[in-house]
């Protein structure tokens, strides 16, 4: 049934996906699979049309593109972008903190995770280790994944805190701290984190030059409800549109046009890095495949004016115990479809003309949807819908699957929504007039 084989996908990209370098691993590998080519970002490119191809920034963000076996001078252009990060912790330099025989790790938080929601897991960490290299850079890349719980946070007893349930502050500095190990003897106090990394990475303690590590969540997806309409799992802002974007461009046909899916990093920091949605990294991606095509600057510059981009991200589902805290009219549930998000403030880049096009797509091909908006006296989030569009100055639509308890470390979606969203980008990418 094609809903559980979306599930199945879905669940397999959340399992692999436990830190954005491994997200961006697990979909390159999807994408190899599917016939796609990799290309080198500062490299020389040679492009034919009929083929596809992807390439890999800064190990976090990925940009995939099919190009139509009819792609004239003046290729039309259409976009699907998604995220590969969430919010979460990620480990300071020296790490290694000590609480009598408890071996500790000093973390800061990314994002803007609800941090009560990491107490009492089984936690892991995965990332980056450079280390040192006799390549001419001097420094080689391990990718790493702990795979199995090595921390927890644990809460403090109510019995400490008998104000518990009336809701308590929570303190980055201090309560956020997770516990690794105990301290056998003083010689550990200073390296023991160091001494794990090395023998994770495989290398010598003192090759390690430096590191990115993330703590995540372990626990498994689940699905739950009486007929298993609910799915509970880590990560699923924004893994569902990573998956979504992936299958969509993996199974459609472009033609007459360039097929362009971007899988960026830093979303849940503002976007503003060398490989988020706030850079020039498509813009140039972009003009480099156009160029490489032959075609000329302008007719790139005429691409992006016509070019459409649906930008994908999760969106709030009217919660069953606080539906107050949602618009008046505006409400979507679980299990509703796509949710397709529109704000005055443009922090949605959706407008009428753009919605009126994925609204025709989505009655043409029964894809279930319902329009989304924040109540008018509560901000709601904003995604790199307007970000990036304001930058490659096209219409967009800011759209996704809702859900609750976002930026937890375990959220809730609907299963069907799965499918409905995969839909969406497939015929996205095969419709052919968005004129």
């Amino acid at each position: 049934v094609k809903p559980m084989n979306d599930m199945k996908q879905l669940e397999r990209l959340i399992s692999a996906s436990v830190s954005p370098y491994h997200c961006i691993m697990t979909a390159a590998a999807s994408l190899d699979g599917a016939g796609f080519t990799e290309l080198s970002l500062s490299g020389s490119w040679k492009l034919e049309q009929g083929h596809s191809y992807y390439i890999k920034a800064y190990d976090s963000t990925l940009i995939a593109f099919t190009i139509g076996e009819l792609a004239d001078q003046t290729p039309k252009l259409k976009l699907a972008a998604s995220h590969t990060d969430w919010p979460c912790l990620k480990l300071k330099p020296s790490p290694e903190v000590t609480s009598g025989r408890y071996g500790k790790l000093n973390t800061e938080v990314y994002g803007g995770p609800l941090l009560h929601t990491w107490f009492d897991r089984p936690l892991s960490m995965a990332g980056k280790v450079c280390v040192t290299s006799d390549a001419p850079a001097g420094t080689k890349t391990i990718f790493v994944d702990f795979k199995r719980p090595v921390l927890t946070i644990p809460n403090l007893a109510i019995h400490m805190n008998r104000e518990a349930n009336q809701g308590v502050a929570v303190n980055p500095q201090v309560d956020m701290l997770p516990l690794l190990t105990l301290i056998k003897s003083d010689l550990e106090k200073e390296d023991f984190f160091l001494k794990a990394l090395a023998a994770e990475a495989g290398v010598e303690k003192q090759d390690i030059l430096d590191y990115e590590i993330y703590v995540y969540n372990t626990e498994s997806g689940t699905l739950c409800g009486l007929d298993g309409e609910f799915y509970s799992a880590p990560r699923l802002d924004n893994l569902t549109s990573v998956q979504a974007c992936l299958s969509g461009i993996m199974n459609s046909t472009a033609g007459n046009e360039i097929h362009v899916i971007a899988l960026y990093d830093n979303e849940e920091i503002g976007s503003s890095t060398k490989q988020g949605a706030a850079s020039l990294l498509m813009d140039r991606v972009l003009e480099k495949l156009f160029l490489s095509l032959g075609c000329s600057r302008e007719a790139y510059l005429n691409a992006l004016f016509d070019g459409f981009m649906l930008s994908l991200d999760v969106a709030h589902a009217i919660h069953p115990n606080h539906s107050e805290k949602c618009d008046i009219k505006n409400q979507i549930l679980m299990g509703d479809g796509v949710a397709i998000k529109l704000s005055a403030s443009q922090s949605y880049a959706t407008d009428a003309t753009s919605t009126g096009m994925i609204e025709s797509i989505c009655r043409n091909a029964k894809i279930p949807y319902r329009k989304f908006s924040n109540r008018s006296d509560m901000k709601g989030g904003s995604t790199l819908g307007s970000i990036s569009s304001s930058y490659l100055t096209m219409r967009t639509v800011d759209a996704g699957i809702p859900m609750l308890a976002m930026h937890s470390a375990r959220e809730v979606m609907g299963t069907a929504d799965q499918k409905a969203l995969v839909d969406l980008v497939t015929a996205y990418f095969n419709k052919t007039n968005m004129d």
